[in-house]
């Protein structure tokens, strides 16, 4: 949920600040990788297999870093300071225009995911509540999501000022920790009861693909580069590199975990959303399940404000804006009501939008500005990247258009003592 969300500390500015803003921009940095789409990782692992999918998630940690990199080197090459500035520059005007659009699908699809979570994740907790049974409004996911649209996230979008909405950064960040500590704890405690499916520890399965696109999603964030890279004291590809490589490292190391312990507790039964799996009266879950709902509706409206900048890059009037949030806000609700599944829209806004923005553009515009051959060194390993990406593009779209994932929302898991009185979710 902090995709949108790093808010960048003040520094004083004195020549003796330098460590302090490298602490700073990690600290940042980390807090805009690690978001919402840590609870799909699980998910990931059960597309991929357990062993491969911790190689192709440590294989994305390192392709982040590695573009982060390329991309302040592009910044530096051009001349530029924002990617949309570094891309216009490479490719002119067309380029622009794909990026933007990308910028947009981003965001966008991932508001979409945000109200479906929202959706799954709340009538849970409702239902916690004496006398919300299936049946009541609360207990109705689309009930829930026309609700928290309403009270919360539309309000809270049509701020125009960006900055009063910066400080969930390090809140989100704290919800994200929360959640995963009741996932390292249900491992232990719950996971030994859930007998592992068949194929559990399977080394790789014919959906590696599709993962990732969903790890693509959870770990981009290349749209915060140039604004954090700013915030270092006198900054340098030195001090970027020491930067990223600690902040990517340290995101990995917390999305690594999280995605075993939440897969290694369910296996092959799994979900896009890790909390569907988690039995509706347990109160630790239940308690996980809050805290990850606030953080996430709390950061829609970072989301929004991005998709509205992307569609007119100017100052707006106060009805302009009204106008153009309402519908955007709306248009997403809309679509997320059609939606139940969680995995597959993760892994339609990875493919379509991640990958292209993790794996394909930085790597072309470092090719297009760097003097060479393009078959030596750097050059070589980001037509390497570019050939990967496209790839993932196109078989990815491909599988989740011919094998959509199934998901059991708002169904009881057979292994929960109350199964058989609200339904039972079928065995993968």
């Amino acid at each position: 949920a902090n995709e949108e969300a790093a808010t960048l500390i003040p520094l004083s500015g004195n020549p003796g600040e330098s460590r302090r803003s490298m602490i700073s921009a990690t600290f940042n940095f980390i807090n805009s990788i690690v978001g919402s789409g840590i609870v799909g990782l699980p998910y990931a692992l059960n597309q991929a297999g357990l062993p491969f999918g911790l190689l192709l998630l440590i294989a994305v940690g390192f392709i982040t870093d590695y573009s982060i990199i390329l991309l302040i080197k592009g910044g530096e090459l051009s001349g530029t300071n924002s990617y949309q500035s570094l891309v216009q520059s490479t490719f002119g005007l067309p380029g622009f225009l794909i990026l933007s659009a990308l910028q947009f699908l981003y965001p966008f699809i991932a508001m979409i995911s945000y109200n479906i979570t929202t959706g799954d994740t709340l009538t849970k907790v409702f239902q916690r509540i004496p006398g919300v049974g299936p049946g009541h409004p609360l207990a109705d996911r689309h009930f829930v999501i026309i609700l928290t649209t309403i009270l919360f996230t539309l309000p809270l979008s049509l701020y125009r000022n960006i900055a009063r909405l910066g400080k969930v950064s390090f809140f989100s960040m704290v919800l994200t920790l929360i959640i995963l500590i009741v996932a390292i704890v249900r491992a232990a405690t719950l996971g030994p009861e859930i007998l592992p499916t068949e194929d559990a520890w399977t080394f790789a399965r014919l959906n590696s693909i599709q993962a990732v696109g969903v790890m693509s999603f959870a770990f981009i964030c290349h749209h915060n580069s140039f604004l954090i890279y700013g915030s270092l004291e006198k900054p340098t590809l030195a001090k970027w590199a020491q930067v990223t490589h600690v902040s990517v490292g340290s995101a990995l190391f917390i999305s690594a975990v999280f995605a075993v312990a939440g897969y290694t507790t369910f296996t092959g039964f799994t979900q896009g959303d890790i909390f569907e799996n988690y039995c509706r009266d347990d109160n630790l879950a239940t308690f996980g399940r809050f805290c990850f709902a606030l953080s996430i509706i709390t950061t829609f409206p970072l989301e929004c404000f991005v998709t509205t900048n992307v569609i007119c890059n100017q100052e707006l009037s106060r009805y302009k804006h009204l106008a153009l949030t309402t519908l955007i806000v709306t248009v997403c609700t809309s679509l997320s009501l059609t939606f139940d599944c969680l995995g597959v829209v993760l892994e339609l806004n990875g493919v379509l939008s991640a990958t292209p923005l993790i794996f394909i553009i930085p790597s072309a515009c470092f090719l297009k500005l760097s003097p060479g051959s393009w078959l030596q060194g750097e050059k070589l390993l980001s037509i390497i990247l570019i050939v990967i990406g496209l790839f993932v593009m196109i078989i990815g779209l491909t599988m989740t258009g011919l094998f959509p994932q199934d998901c059991s929302h708002g169904v009881e898991m057979f292994y929960c003592p109350n199964a058989n009185v609200t339904g039972t979710a079928p065995p993968v």
